[in-house]
């Protein structure tokens, strides 16, 4: 890396930073206002809804750090350009493969800062949040336990593994405890059902129930159910707690669990669409910083601030929007996992690669 490199390296980054805070701090103002709906629910108030916020920033920073990078590289590159120091440089004999590889070490730099974020700081703080704002909601219904949460309902303790609807959750576990004449409880029985799904309010039904009864002395007897029908205030909100999406899953978090759903012989198309959209993501902040190299160097190249600000917004929604779109697409019509999470950032890739090859 010469002196050249490192120049250009640092104007990416430091108006990447520049784009960033702004981009956070409208999203943080955001996230806040959507929690304002939930304060006054059980004992969830303002100072809580702004402590879930914090814990929700690195998360919010993962997904925007792409359109963060665009925009930086967009507004620092356009600085140059205005300021002819781009066409200095291209008369110098420097080539504008060799300025977009400069580009692209700034986005090397930031892409390693989105794994760091994506796969150690976000996840755990994105879990917490979840489990503080419903430990306030539930009014003390609810307890954090291990990787997700529990829903203490009487004398029942429930989780469920997944979510599949708003209604809907699979993997679900049951805890029954009994009280004693001096006052000690103690476990009565433990099962696990395939599916829960709410059908009407407090009223759910349980598929392919199995339990497992501890009798008083000591015995255990097992019961099989096809179908249960169970009476119960729990709301699918304060259920869905211990449920973590696939998004927001690490990479490593989500490799082992791939790993048991195909032991177990499950679906796991949404965890491989989860999986290589993640690693594509990562991969679209290099990208869209050498996208931004054939643009200063065209019809960007004396527009102002306020043109580069808005192309970049354009094609940072547009790539966000198709990855959506795709995604959606991809459930509905079954189509290849590695084709949904990589496709919109190859795409993007190749707009970068004809960009620049068509520059003068």
């Amino acid at each position: 890396m010469n002196r050249l490199d490192r120049y250009l390296l640092r104007t990416v980054l430091w108006y990447t930073t520049l784009a960033a805070a702004v981009l956070m701090t409208l999203s943080a103002l955001f996230v806040f206002i959507s929690q304002q709906e939930d304060v006054g629910t059980g004992s969830y108030d303002l100072v809580d809804a702004l402590l879930v916020t914090v814990l929700l920033l690195p998360a919010q920073a993962f997904q925007m750090l792409p359109v963060a990078a665009l925009l930086g590289a967009l507004l620092g590159l356009g600085q140059l350009a205005r300021g002819s120091e781009l066409i200095v440089i291209r008369a110098a004999g420097v080539s504008v493969w060799r300025i977009a590889r400069a580009a692209a070490l700034a986005g090397v730099v930031l892409a390693g800062l989105m794994w760091l974020v994506g796969e150690r700081v976000a996840p755990p703080l994105e879990q917490y949040a979840r489990e503080i704002k419903a430990l306030a909601k539930s009014g003390g219904n609810a307890l954090a336990a291990g990787d997700g949460a529990w829903v203490k309902e009487g004398n029942r303790i429930v989780s469920a593994a997944e979510q599949s609807a708003d209604n809907m959750f699979g993997g679900l576990y049951i805890y029954t405890l009994r009280t004693d004449p001096d006052g000690r409880q103690h476990l009565e029985s433990f099962g696990h059902a395939d599916r829960a799904t709410l059908v009407s309010p407090r009223h759910w039904r349980l598929d392919n129930v199995l339990r497992s009864l501890l009798g008083p002395d000591g015995r255990v007897s097992a019961e099989h159910a096809a179908e249960l029908e169970v009476d119960s205030d729990i709301s699918p909100q304060f259920l869905g707690v211990a449920v973590v999406e696939p998004s927001s899953l690490p990479v490593r978090g989500l490799l082992r669990y791939l790993k048991h759903l195909r032991a177990n012989a499950l679906e796991t198309r949404a965890y491989e669409v989860a999986l290589w959209s993640r690693l594509a993501r990562i991969a679209s902040v290099i990208l869209v910083c050498v996208l931004a190299v054939p643009f200063v160097f065209g019809s960007l190249r004396s527009a102002g601030t306020g043109a580069r600000l808005m192309l970049g917004v354009a094609i940072g929604v547009g790539f966000l929007l198709l990855s959506r779109v795709l995604g959606n697409s991809g459930e509905v019509y079954g189509l290849d996992p590695r084709l949904v999470g990589v496709g919109p950032t190859a795409l993007l890739g190749l707009v970068a690669v004809v960009g620049i090859w068509r520059t003068r």
